[in-house]
């Protein structure tokens, strides 16, 4: 094409287009910046992409010419092979993350827009007619010197300028009305069809069955964003992927294989850090069709990977807490800290939790999990006495109400559940919590976080052996789970009688600044003849709750332990040195103003 008006073109912009030189310069300038990654197919990717679009092939940019060309396949690359696809987006990431730190006022934008791989050229502020090169139909129009657009490209160019000031209208309306996407709270996951790697009918069914099951037992975990390809029905028999460019941009990817031999059945499937390219997790699963109804091994299959890979404390949370994205640095650091701070239970996290999640749903009032989350940092304040507010309201009352308003705002959330189970139980309304509690359970039941917690509170309503089971399952599912757990798991092995579990949870659970820790080490070591140890722990609990032993029978009814369980208890305080007065005694002693305080 040559570098001139077409007939009927508007004058040219008094600002000329960013010249080849310019281009390469500000290329350069990116790819020598320490936000770019020196090592890495980026560089290879990047400069491949602009030097193709600078010599006036960007309508030859595919996913094909660059697996072989960049990354060396074979000629016989075929788009199931996500490699293209995958360093597209981490390369988004990068050019988005450089723009944002170190190439803040440079002159001259450079992006990979989304549905292809041909590059976006234009000036950081551009004249209205600068070229931009961001499809294959616009590298068509452009010359290679990079000339004007033609008046339909800047006709189509303003009718795209008018969309976004309309979809920015809508976005400030929706802002008001406190609408807000769910894939600005969590990290998000592209789930790929599994391929069929085995033989005969069995293996296809099998493997689109599998498939199915993964993309109902992800979405359940409400901290997360899960994306997809087209439904199942629309690819044909063999689960053809979709052409390149056409996945959504994602943090992670999970994909595997099926093979189905006879009647044996082998699962592997693996979680891709979509920025590094590291496998972060990955898991092979055998089964029997003979013992096992095929659905039920789909199920079951899809529930271990949605546990192992979606849960609070798995491997998606673990990495994005490593390496959260930029543009979700801030509602996403609040919801981290809270794990972090349930893992650790200090005061001191407390506070700081509180406030982000306070700031959070004050920007962001339908989000539901920050709302849960608030709840139960709410209840802390009066159970554990965490920096206690003096309101009108208390914080079981302030936490009743948070957790209403996340379940309120998502009916289906299992944490918003989780967290009106735990404040309708310290409100004493135990039926009530155990109820909300099966339900949530019912909604997701690979949910560890959930178990941990519902096997908690039924176990501290006096059903213990119930209690430790769904505690052994959290655990089971999630080995790297809150140390929380395997300290409730202990309490319910030394009511169980259960001397050497017991002492085993006790030592996995590592929360030396939570001070109901050492009280519940101080009754297991009672019990195990350990004295020197009992009376250690119970000094350091005394030392760190002070108002706990003189109100020990409110505090333990506050937590609905049952009267043969509370006097086991205090008759085991006791001998590890504590002076606490059994539940008789308490009665006929004057009421310490201490005992009208908020439960704990």
């Amino acid at each position: 094409m040559q570098n001139e008006l077409p007939p009927g073109a508007a004058a040219a912009s008094p600002r000329p287009a960013p010249s080849p030189e310019e281009i390469r310069a500000q290329l350069d300038r990116i790819v020598r910046s320490p936000e770019f990654p020196p090592s890495g197919r980026s560089v290879a990717f990047l400069i491949y992409v602009m030097e193709e679009a600078l010599a006036g092939r960007a309508d030859r940019i595919k996913g094909y010419s660059i697996a072989v060309e960049v990354f060396k396949r074979s000629a016989g690359f075929t788009q199931d092979d996500p490699v293209v696809r995958i360093e597209a987006g981490r390369l988004r990431r990068i050019l988005e993350r450089y723009y944002l730190v170190a190439g803040q006022n440079d002159p001259i934008l450079i992006d990979i827009p989304k549905g292809g791989y041909a590059p976006s050229i234009r000036w950081r502020d551009p004249a209205p007619d600068a070229v931009v090169i961001r499809s294959d139909e616009d590298a068509a129009m452009a010359t290679a010197g990079y000339g004007l657009r033609p008046p339909a490209v800047r006709r189509r160019w303003l009718a795209l300028a008018l969309g976004a000031v309309v979809i920015g209208s809508s976005y400030a309306l929706a802002q008001q009305f406190h609408f807000r996407p769910a894939s600005s709270h969590g990290p998000t996951l592209f789930i790929a069809p599994f391929a069929n790697l085995g033989d005969g009918p069995n293996a296809e069914n099998y493997t689109a069955g599998l498939t199915e099951e993964l993309l109902t037992a992800f979405p359940r975990f409400k901290e997360i964003t899960v994306l997809s390809r087209e439904p199942l029905k629309s690819r044909g028999p063999e689960g053809a992927s979709p052409q390149a460019g056409s996945e959504p941009d994602a943090q992670f990817f999970l994909g595997g294989g099926v093979r189905v031999s006879g009647n044996l059945v082998r699962v592997t499937a693996r979680l891709i850090d979509t920025e590094t390219n590291e496998i972060l997790w990955s898991q092979t699963y055998d089964d029997d069709i003979r013992t096992r109804d095929e659905f039920a091994i789909q199920s079951d299959i899809a529930n271990k990977v949605a546990s192992a890979v979606a849960q609070p404390y798995g491997v998606m949370a673990k990495a994005d807490a490593a390496n959260p994205p930029i543009s979700r640095l801030g509602t996403r650091a609040c919801t981290l800290s809270f794990y972090s701070y349930r893992a650790e239970l200090s005061a001191e996290r407390h506070a700081q939790v509180r406030d982000c999640l306070e700031a959070t749903v004050a920007r962001y009032p339908s989000f539901a999990t920050a709302w849960a989350m608030l709840s139960i940092v709410y209840l802390d304040e009066g159970r554990f006495r965490f920096n206690t507010r003096t309101e009108a309201a208390t914080p079981i009352e302030r936490s009743l109400r948070a957790a209403r308003r996340g379940v309120q705002n998502d009916p289906d959330n299992v944490r918003a559940m989780q967290a009106l189970m735990t404040a309708l139980f310290f409100s004493n309304q135990v039926r009530e919590a155990l109820k909300v509690g099966e339900q949530a359970l019912e909604t997701n039941p690979s949910d560890t976080e959930l178990l941990g917690e519902f096997g908690t509170r039924v176990a501290m309503s006096g059903q213990w052996k119930r209690g430790a089971l769904l505690l052994d399952r959290a655990l089971a599912l999630n080995p790297g789970g809150a140390d929380y757990y395997h300290g409730t798991r202990a309490l319910a092995a030394y009511m169980l009688h259960d001397h050497e579990t017991a002492l085993v949870e006790i030592k996995e659970a590592d929360l030396q600044r939570f001070p109901l820790y050492h009280a519940v080490a101080a009754v297991i070591y009672v019990d195990a003849g350990m004295i020197d140890d009992a009376r250690r722990e119970a000094a350091l609990f005394n030392k760190m709750r002070p108002d706990f032993i003189p109100n020990i029978v409110a505090e333990l009814k506050s937590r609905n332990f049952q009267p043969a369980d509370r006097a086991r208890m205090i008759t085991d305080i006791r001998k590890a040195g504590l002076p606490a007065v059994d539940e008789v005694v308490s009665m006929v002693l004057p009421s310490d103003s201490s005992s009208t305080q908020e439960p704990r």
